[in-house]
């Protein structure tokens, strides 16, 4: 059974690769398994309280999570100036006396603009632990991707099976794929991945390409860029 939340962005949205660094302004234009997750982890923990997060953890994990974003997407491009600490210990930058360990920059950034709603669905193919109460959990996300990236939304229903709409964002190895089309490197949970690795509270790390961390997955959205400036890069839906 696929558990479909349908979600109004009401900023623009932004989300680093999983293996970008901080200065690199690049974003993906879709929630990741691993943001979707974690958004209905968060909202288990802030709502149910720890004990409830934790038994419904390992059905989260395993989720299979399938978007559907709307005809068009753009993908804004941007400066803004950022703090970044001084690479040789605290300095007095503008000759206040005042002398800080930041500094200011300029860093290039991405912004999506979503032309029109987008639905996430989930389908929950655990068989240990509690069934956690995904229709509640998704009307308590306020936003996805980093924060600021608020979305509304805006209900949810349950499906026997998905349209050609859906996207399938953690598909199984060795899975078919259409060579057409915008490629996205995604981040999942890990099998192995336990809560403890999720708790920003533990000393346990949060590995990238490890079982017990994020997991990187190669995937094909049907979109493909019909108008582009040196500001924006305007993409299509296509039906391939």
């Amino acid at each position: 059974m696929w558990y479909v939340a349908e979600f109004q962005p009401t900023t623009l949205f932004s989300l680093r690769p999983a293996n970008a660094t901080t200065s690199g302004g690049k974003t993906l234009i879709t929630p990741t398994p691993f943001a979707v997750k974690m958004a209905l982890l968060d909202v288990a923990l802030r709502i149910h309280g720890h004990e409830a997060g934790e038994a419904w953890f390992p059905r989260l994990r395993d989720l299979k999570v399938a978007i559907r974003l709307p005809e068009q997407v753009m993908v804004i491009n941007t400066f803004v100036k950022i703090l970044r600490p001084h690479k040789n210990g605290p300095k007095d930058t503008f000759g206040t006396g005042l002398v800080g360990p930041m500094g200011n920059t300029i860093a290039y950034r991405e912004l999506v603009h979503f032309g029109g709603s987008l639905s996430i669905a989930v389908e929950d193919i655990g068989e240990k632990g509690l069934q956690p109460p995904l229709e509640q959990l998704f009307c308590q996300i306020h936003y996805l991707g980093k924060r600021g990236s608020f979305m509304q939304f805006k209900g949810c229903e349950q499906r026997e099976t998905l349209d050609g709409g859906f996207t399938l964002l953690n598909p199984e190895a060795n899975k078919e794929f259409t060579i057409s089309g915008m490629l996205q490197l995604l981040d999942d949970c890990g099998p192995k991945m336990s809560f403890s690795h999720a708790d920003v509270y533990s000393d346990k790390t949060l590995s990238v390409g490890k079982e017990n961390g994020r997991l990187l997955k190669p995937v094909v959205l049907p979109y493909k860029p019909v108008r582009s400036s040196k500001a924006f890069t305007l993409y299509q839906y296509q039906v391939y």
